[in-house]
C-alpha cells in the first residue's frame, strides 16, 4: 500500500477518510494488517507529507493510532495526551494539520479503562496532573448517576469517558474558528470514538444531532 500523496489526499472526502480508518481497524482486529515497506515509506515521505487525518488520543501505551487503524508512515497525524483532552497547543496542531497540511478528518479517540478518566472520577491531585485532570472534571460532573461515582465503578468510568470524548469534539468546534469554518463548509469532518482495549475495536459516535434525528425517524416510522 502506497503512502498518501498530494493527489490522493486531495481526492479524499471526510467521509472516505473515516471509512479508511474503520477499514484499517477491521484489519487490525482480524490480524490482517497491510504488509508495508516502511523503509520505502521513509523515502517517499522524506520531502513532503500528506496525512489524511489527525487523531487525538490518550498517551496510554495500548492506544497507538497508527497501529489500531493500521496506517503507515505519512498517513495520519497522531496527537497524544492523557485523557485525550484539548488545549491551545493541540488546537494549533489541528489547525496546522487541516488548514496547512490538508488533512480531511479530525478524530477524538478515547479508550476504555482510561487511567486519566479514573483520576478525574477520584479527583486526583498530583503536581501538573491536577490541571490536566481538571479538564476532565466537567465530563464527570455532567453524568447524572445515583450509584458509585469512583474509579471502582467501571460503568460510571466508561460513561465519563464517552462524555469526555463528546465534550472535546464540541470544544474543538467552539474554540477554533478556523476548524469550525472548514467543518461548516464540508472541507473537513470531525468525529469522536472509543477504542476498546479488550477487543481492539474502535466505535465512532454519531453526532448528537444526527443521533437524535435517527431516533425521531425511527419513532415516526
Amino acid at each position: 500500500m502506497r503512502t498518501q500523496t498530494k493527489e490522493t489526499q486531495a481526492k479524499l472526502t471526510p467521509q472516505r477518510a473515516r471509512e479508511i480508518l474503520l477499514e484499517g481497524n477491521q484489519r487490525f482486529v482480524n490480524n490482517l494488517k497491510v504488509n508495508r515497506n516502511l523503509l520505502q515509506q521513509v523515502n517517499e515521505t522524506s520531502q513532503n507529507q500528506y496525512p489524511f487525518a489527525i487523531v487525538l488520543s490518550c498517551i496510554d501505551s495500548r492506544t497507538s493510532a497508527e497501529l489500531i487503524f493500521d496506517q503507515g508512515l505519512g498517513d495520519i497525524f497522531s496527537t497524544r495526551i492523557a485523557g485525550n483532552v484539548v488545549n491551545e497547543d493541540i488546537l494549533g496542531s489541528m489547525e496546522f494539520a487541516c488548514k496547512v497540511a490538508g488533512s480531511k478528518l479530525i478524530v477524538v479517540l478515547g479508550h476504555t479503562n482510561c487511567g486519566a478518566i479514573k483520576g478525574a472520577c477520584d479527583n486526583v491531585q498530583l503536581g501538573y496532573l491536577t490541571g490536566l485532570v481538571n479538564k476532565i472534571k466537567p465530563s464527570v460532573d455532567s453524568i447524572r448517576y445515583t450509584g458509585d461515582k469512583s474509579s471502582a465503578n467501571s460503568d460510571f468510568v466508561e460513561r465519563v469517558a464517552e462524555a469526555n470524548v463528546r465534550r472535546m469534539t464540541d470544544e474543538i468546534v467552539a474554540k477554533s474558528p478556523i476548524l469550525s469554518d472548514m467543518i461548516e463548509k464540508g472541507e473537513i469532518g470531525i468525529v469522536g470514538g472509543m477504542y476498546n482495549i479488550e477487543t481492539g475495536i474502535v466505535e465512532f459516535y454519531e453526532p448528537a444531532e444526527k443521533k437524535n434525528k435517527l431516533k425521531h425517524e425511527e419513532a415516526a416510522g
